[in-house]
């Protein structure tokens, strides 16, 4: 019997749109808070999201899209299972309670001067043109000097992690049969050269993150070589992918709210919960990935023991039981539940902290610097399936001159 042919069904089509995705789920939504999508029922409600995303019965499984695509073994699959992201129970919080420090929100704070001055530095390249392609020329290299600069990478490796990161994520994309040299070859790339940073701190540390892991303990216990590896490939791979999608999907979003990109101008206080807003309405994480360890009731609906469930967080993000007319992009937006992009729970992003600062300061710098900004010609996604975002993002502007008042802040 199939347990959940009562369902409403979510038809997202083929390769939809963002704006096609969040039609769909809101079509679906209105005939209950769980679907079936192609894979598996969709939890869709605010409440319904952030309970599967708390709720321990309810775990990450190993591999995620590797394992949707019925990889279940193999060199990527080795690789990927050992990352933080994919491991649960006790072996998750001894990993978790180890870096803690590194990743709390006063270490993330030591980062903001370098944020303003490298997203400033970027800026400055275009002001003078008055165009940029922000996604090639500004959000790819923003989160790489960020990243480079926190782990003690120079500046001249940019664009190679660069290109072995753009190899590594095609290992969480929903084709990795087809890309599985090019993962590979990235990937044991920047193994290689991250056994090299760790070479040179074990012998001399410094005030970088890697020194900050290795001096890591815990009541007497300490990473392994292989686990410190694995901590810092997904620290490239997720602080450097991410960001540089959000940011783009950040800048096109204002861009295309010009009344609000001006009020920013206006009012660089208002910048911090507009990242929230952005977050919420054009994150480009759009769901997780969850597998019930038991029997578990929820919303009507029984998910038997061994059975998956897709939270979808952007779907829950304009949930309008959560939120007053969730489809508003509005900066101004106050007295509303917090969004849930950065998941829940145990898997709650462990660089949140360091990632709000990063958008925080990159916007005020942006609609400090650039006037009337204009989209020319079109701005595709990456497919919504994967960690999408803007593949182009043409854009013009009346540049401003440097303002000293950029600094860092206390927000």
């Amino acid at each position: 019997m199939n347990l959940y042919a009562s369902l409403p069904t979510i038809h997202y089509g083929d390769n939809p749109t963002p704006e096609q995705f969040h039609r769909a789920v809101a079509d679906a939504r209105c005939a209950g808070p769980v679907a079936l999508g192609p894979f598996c029922p969709e939890v869709l409600g605010y409440d319904l999201v952030r309970s599967v995303l708390r709720d321990p019965r309810f775990v990450t499984p190993q591999g995620i899209a590797l394992l949707m695509q019925g990889i279940t073994s193999g060199p990527v699959w080795d690789r990927v299972t050992r990352l933080l992201l994919h491991l649960d129970g006790a072996e998750h919080r001894r990993l978790r309670a180890l870096v803690a420090k590194a990743f709390s929100p006063r270490a993330a704070e030591r980062m903001r001067g370098a944020c303003i001055d490298v997203i400033t530095e970027l800026v400055d390249q275009c002001i003078a043109t008055g165009r940029c392609e922000f996604v090639a020329e500004i959000a790819r290299w923003y989160p790489i000097a960020i990243i480079s600069s926190l782990l003690g990478a120079p500046r001249n490796d940019w664009e190679q992690l660069s290109e072995w990161v753009t190899g590594l994520s095609k290992a969480m994309s929903i084709e990795v049969a087809q890309y599985e040299t090019e993962i590979l070859h990235a990937w044991n790339g920047l193994e290689t050269y991250i056994e090299q940073l760790i070479a040179v701190r074990r012998s001399k540390p410094a005030d970088d993150l890697i020194s900050e892991l290795l001096r890591a303990e815990e009541d007497g216990d300490r990473l392994s070589h292989d686990e410190l590896i694995a901590l810092v490939v997904i620290l490239f791979n997720a602080g450097i992918d991410t960001t540089r999608h959000q940011l783009a999907a950040a800048m096109q979003v204002l861009v295309g709210h010009p009344d609000q990109w001006e009020m920013l101008s206006r009012c660089p206080e208002l910048v911090p919960q507009a990242v929230e807003e952005v977050l919420r309405y054009a994150p480009v994480n759009l769901r997780v990935l969850r597998r019930a360890v038991v029997d578990v009731d929820l919303g009507g609906v029984t998910f038997p023991s061994g059975s998956f469930v897709i939270a979808n967080t952007a779907a829950a993000n304009r949930d309008p039981a959560a939120f007053e007319d969730p489809d508003r992009f509005d900066i101004a937006r106050t007295g509303t539940p917090a969004m849930l992009t950065f998941g829940g729970g145990v898997h709650y992003c462990l660089g949140v902290h360091l990632a709000r600062i990063e958008l925080v300061e990159a916007l005020r710098v942006l609609t400090a610097r650039m006037s009337n900004p204009r989209q020319i010609g079109p701005a595709p996604w990456k497919p919504v399936t994967e960690l999408t975002g803007p593949r182009v993002l043409s854009l013009v502007f009346v540049g401003r001159e440097s303002l000293s008042s950029i600094r860092p802040t206390t927000r």
